[in-house]
């Protein structure tokens, strides 16, 4: 067995007949790389050369060493390299396999690129020259080239076991038991069958089938054993890997004559002893090579973590020409049971411990703002994306986050094909960000990417096995963990916390509407329950102070409660609303109480001056409706009686409202509210808000303004205003509000 290993530049001088059967061009300095990943025969050794994946490679001060610690050159016949470990020669024997594995999985799936992939092969059992190869791989292929090619063999051997099974020895049977006769006829209850013999056919077959489980098992080969013995399986069948195996194929070998019995004895023994000579024919060349080793990597880690199909339509491709290696939907990081996001990917094919490149930084965050584009391109065409991802919320405009991550193959340093972690790189840097402004985690400018590395040993043997519960199995737990470490990471870098109104949300919109450009790019929607919102701020550098005015800003209007990423804060925040409502109900204030302002200084701004149709009505405005907040409706619409159009309404801007009862109008007796905002309201949304049925119940749409506390602004005569506004206005209705200016008011001023 000869090693070389992917990309390695090797003298070419000390390697001619190493090289000798596959392409290789030397540079002008004499040295040669192989770009290919697999095993060819080279018919001048006689013997088999396997070229490994690169990820073997660590650079050291002295180079690139093989597992940190051997020259390649020093590997390449590893027989007769005294000073190698043995744990490390038998690590390379059995890699082998997995490669050998691999690339075949790869290149009987139809979806793959297999123009890279280069095969052909012999016979693998015959007698022609001596082949002088010992390689585990070679051994394990003529095992299961014997399985196939010998049914006949194995039916003929199970037939001679069998015949006369299960018959009774009469002689026996009268001498040793009592008959009972019936009919003057002897019945013997207890017959004794003929004892079977041990049969070394029988255990030949036993063992060798029992090599075809542990290599189907432990591989992923096709078993194809039709036989139905008790194999030798787990613990026991390890006693026979640790020697037992050749003790007893020794014990018995005597016993076999036959050319197909003998052959099959000596397959497995060379399994056991693994450096047993193999007849084969050499008369033609053999290879299973591929090309670009880092496209097979591709494959592995899309089949192991990624959709296919790419979600809602994408393609790889993307339309500037880049090409992302994974994508899938799975729950966003925010919280759990309602929004998904999407998850990019990208597979790094290094050496043991490579840094990223600059431009491969760059390139995964234009791979996620095309994503980012392409989920905006399906609801600007009215369209609703499949997997329900929704990047982009209405309300705050803020972005959801999208995890962009780097996954590199790392070198399990015990050879632990088991170990199926993937862990944050211990590269220099395992986390990128990029972003247009400070403290906006939810801007569409804000990137974020992890790195991990994934041990190679165990993805390479998964994907080798390719069975599909595993596979599934592994996929959802490294989503869930990719999850995981990326919410501990955020939670290093940002202060979450999650937030709901104590009045109407709907003027909890206006607020943030208002607000906008403190608020931008700090907020987001996650949550079933749309009325509670994501608040991220960035943690304090050393030496600088927090950004709180975010907020110190909502405090002023909203329950906000610090989180931990996946928590849904719904049942907290709604007790906590409940509580702050019924600890501030409205009560009116004692007239010299409230705050005075002078209509003098707002002359030209706009007041509402609307109507309540009873204490049910007056109640439902002071607080009694679904949120608990200080509101008052009006209509929206061109064909309803009373009704303006928002946008009239908006252009407006009222700072006040005069609320009187309907009926008492005369008795000038009303309520001032600064006006705080609006929000528009529908009719469904004011059912919902408790709105009172004994008026008819809500129709249509309604502008909803929202108080701040109650006010005082002097003595005026509403009832007058009202009746010279009526005359004014002959298609006047009752009780429609009215807008009059502060200088307007003050006409009726007493």
């Amino acid at each position: 067995m000869r090693i070389l290993i992917e990309e390695y530049q090797y003298d070419v001088s000390r390697l001619k007949k190493v090289l000798h059967g596959i392409d290789a061009l030397e540079n002008v300095e004499g040295r040669v790389s192989v770009h290919y990943v697999g095993y060819f025969y080279n018919t001048e050794l006689e013997d088999c050369v396997f070229i490994l994946p690169k990820v073997l490679l660590k650079d050291t001060p002295e180079g690139e060493r093989v597992f940190g610690k051997y020259l390649p050159e020093d590997i390449v016949d590893p027989a007769k390299n005294k000073d190698m470990d043995s744990r490390d020669k038998d690590f390379l024997y059995k890699f082998a396999v997995w490669i050998y594995r691999a690339i075949t999985v790869y290149k009987n799936d139809r979806n793959n690129d297999t123009s890279i992939v280069y095969h052909t092969k012999i016979a693998q059992v015959g007698k022609g020259r001596r082949r002088l190869s010992n390689t585990y791989l070679d051994i394990l292929l003529q095992l299961l080239q014997f399985n196939r090619d010998n049914q006949n063999f194995f039916f003929f051997i199970l037939k001679n076991l069998h015949s006369g099974y299960n018959r009774i020895n009469w002689t026996r049977t009268i001498a040793t038991t009592s008959a009972i006769v019936q009919d003057n006829s002897p019945i013997y209850l207890r017959p004794i069958n003929k004892k079977r013999k041990i049969n070394f056919d029988e255990e030949l077959l036993v063992i060798f089938f029992s090599i075809l489980n542990y290599i189907g098992d432990k591989y992923g080969f096709e078993k194809d054993i039709n036989v139905q013995f008790d194999l030798i399986t787990g613990k026991r069948f390890e006693t026979y890997l640790k020697g037992y195996g050749k003790t007893r194929l020794l014990q018995i070998k005597y016993k076999y004559f036959s050319d197909k019995a003998l052959e099959l004895l000596n397959l497995c023994f060379s399994f056991f002893d693994e450096a047993r000579q193999v007849f084969i024919n050499t008369a033609k060349k053999e290879y299973l090579l591929v090309k670009n080793f880092y496209i097979v990597f591709e494959a592995i880690i899309d089949e192991l973590i990624g959709d296919t199909p790419l979600p809602d339509g994408m393609d790889k491709k993307q339309e500037d020409g880049k090409i992302v290696d994974h994508l899938y939907t799975a729950k966003s990081l925010i919280e759990n049971d309602h929004s998904n996001t999407y998850y990019i990917g990208d597979s790094k094919y290094y050496k043991m411990g490579h840094e990223l490149g600059k431009e491969s930084v760059y390139k995964q965050y234009t791979y996620a703002r095309n994503v980012i584009q392409w989920n905006l391109d399906i609801f600007s065409d009215g369209r609703e994306p499949e997997s329900d991802v929704r990047l982009r919320d209405n309300v705050t405009e803020g972005y959801n986050i999208i995890p962009n991550f780097f996954i590199s193959a790392k070198m399990d340093e015990t050879f632990d094909y088991g170990n199926d972690g993937i862990e944050k790189t211990d590269r220099s840097k395992n986390k990128h960000r990029k972003m247009h402004f400070e403290n906006r985690l939810f801007d569409r400018d804000t990137l974020l990417l992890f790195h991990y590395d994934v041990n190679f040993l165990f993805v390479l043997s998964l994907y080798a096995r390719d069975n599909a519960s595993q596979k599934v199995k592994w996929k959802t737990k490294v989503r869930d963990k990719f999850r995981d470490e990326i919410r501990g990471w955020l939670q290093d870098d940002y202060d979450f916390y999650a937030l709901k109104s104590v009045g109407n949300p709907l003027a909890g919109e206006e607020f943030i509407n208002e607000h906008f450009k403190e608020l931008q790019g700090k907020l987001f929607r996650p949550y079933a329950d749309r009325d509670i919102y994501t608040l991220a701020l960035e943690k304090p550098k050393a030496g600088s102070t927090a950004d709180d005015n975010a907020y110190r800003l909502l405090s002023e209007f909203f329950i906000i409660e610090p989180i931990t990423l996946g928590e849904n804060p719904k049942e907290n925040l709604d007790t906590k609303v409940v509580d702050y409502q019924a600890a501030h109900p409205y009560e009116p204030v004692p007239e010299d109480w409230l705050p005075e302002y002078h209509v003098e200084r707002y002359l030209a701004n706009h007041f509402v001056l609307g109507m309540y149709h009873d204490r049910e009505h007056w109640d439902w405005i002071t607080g009694k409706n679904d949120k608990g907040s200080q509101i008052y409706n009006v209509r929206l619409g061109k064909s309803r009686d009373g009704a303006m159009s928002e946008s009239r309404i908006r252009a407006m801007k009222p700072k006040f409202a005069i609320l009187y009862e309907g009926g008492h109008e005369a008795e000038n007796k009303y309520h001032v509210f600064r006006i705080h905002d609006m929000a528009r309201m529908n009719e469904a949304r004011m059912r919902q808000a408790d709105y009172p049925m004994n008026n008819g119940g809500p129709h249509g749409d309604y502008l909803i303004f929202r108080f701040d506390d109650e006010v005082s602004i002097g003595q005026f005569d509403i009832n007058a205003l009202i009746t010279r506004f009526r005359l004014d206005h002959p298609d006047y209705i009752y009780g429609s509000p009215i807008y009059p200016t502060g200088e307007d008011l003050l006409k009726y001023k007493l």
